[in-house]
Protein backbone atom coordinates (compact mmCIF):
# COMPACT_ATOMS: atom_id res chain seq x y z
CA UNK A 1 0.00 0.00 0.00
CA UNK A 2 1.08 3.55 -1.24
CA UNK A 3 2.26 5.48 1.95
CA UNK A 4 1.36 9.63 2.09
CA UNK A 5 5.06 10.09 3.58
CA UNK A 6 6.64 8.24 0.41
CA UNK A 7 4.54 10.25 -1.58
CA UNK A 8 7.12 11.74 -4.83
CA UNK A 9 7.64 15.53 -4.88
CA UNK A 10 6.50 15.79 -8.97
CA UNK A 11 2.42 14.38 -7.96
CA UNK A 12 0.14 17.35 -8.44
CA UNK A 13 -2.08 17.97 -5.33
CA UNK A 14 -4.95 16.08 -4.77
CA UNK A 15 -6.68 12.54 -4.18
CA UNK A 16 -3.88 10.18 -6.02
CA UNK A 17 -0.78 10.22 -5.90
CA UNK A 18 2.38 7.73 -6.91
CA UNK A 19 5.26 7.14 -3.93
CA UNK A 20 8.67 5.83 -3.53
CA UNK A 21 7.99 2.44 -3.97
CA UNK A 22 7.89 3.38 -7.97
CA UNK A 23 9.29 0.89 -10.46
CA UNK A 24 8.08 2.73 -13.76
CA UNK A 25 6.75 -0.08 -15.21
CA UNK A 26 4.20 2.06 -17.56
CA UNK A 27 0.91 0.19 -16.49
CA UNK A 28 -0.60 3.66 -14.61
CA UNK A 29 0.56 5.62 -17.70
CA UNK A 30 -0.71 3.01 -20.48
CA UNK A 31 -3.80 2.93 -18.31
CA UNK A 32 -5.09 6.52 -17.06
CA UNK A 33 -2.40 8.43 -19.41
CA UNK A 34 -4.33 11.75 -19.11
CA UNK A 35 -3.19 11.47 -15.41
CA UNK A 36 0.09 10.07 -14.99
CA UNK A 37 3.25 10.66 -16.67
CA UNK A 38 6.76 10.02 -16.18
CA UNK A 39 9.89 11.71 -15.04
CA UNK A 40 12.63 10.69 -17.70
CA UNK A 41 15.63 11.52 -15.61
CA UNK A 42 14.52 9.81 -12.07
CA UNK A 43 12.64 7.09 -14.28
CA UNK A 44 9.19 7.00 -12.29
CA UNK A 45 5.65 7.74 -12.46
CA UNK A 46 3.67 10.50 -10.99
CA UNK A 47 -0.05 11.87 -10.95
CA UNK A 48 0.51 15.21 -13.23
CA UNK A 49 -3.16 15.84 -13.39
CA UNK A 50 -6.09 15.04 -10.91
CA UNK A 51 -8.77 13.12 -12.65
CA UNK A 52 -11.67 15.48 -13.44
CA UNK A 53 -14.40 13.45 -15.24
CA UNK A 54 -15.86 10.62 -13.95
CA UNK A 55 -14.14 8.41 -16.17
CA UNK A 56 -10.79 9.60 -15.55
CA UNK A 57 -11.52 9.15 -11.95
CA UNK A 58 -12.24 5.62 -12.96
CA UNK A 59 -9.13 5.02 -14.55
CA UNK A 60 -7.11 6.21 -11.79
CA UNK A 61 -8.91 3.78 -9.41
CA UNK A 62 -8.13 0.90 -12.12
CA UNK A 63 -4.52 2.56 -12.40
CA UNK A 64 -4.54 1.97 -8.86
CA UNK A 65 -5.51 -1.91 -8.37
CA UNK A 66 -3.31 -2.37 -11.66
CA UNK A 67 -0.06 -1.65 -9.76
CA UNK A 68 2.24 -4.16 -8.99
CA UNK A 69 4.04 -2.94 -6.47
CA UNK A 70 1.28 -0.69 -4.42
CA UNK A 71 2.98 2.50 -5.26
CA UNK A 72 -0.28 4.71 -6.35
CA UNK A 73 -2.20 5.75 -3.14
CA UNK A 74 -5.53 7.10 -3.56
CA UNK A 75 -6.25 9.71 0.15
CA UNK A 76 -9.73 10.63 -1.18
Amino acid sequence: MAETKDRLPDNATGRFYVDKMCIDCDVCRDTAPANFTRNDKKEYSYVYKQPETPEELELCKESLMACPVDAIGDDG
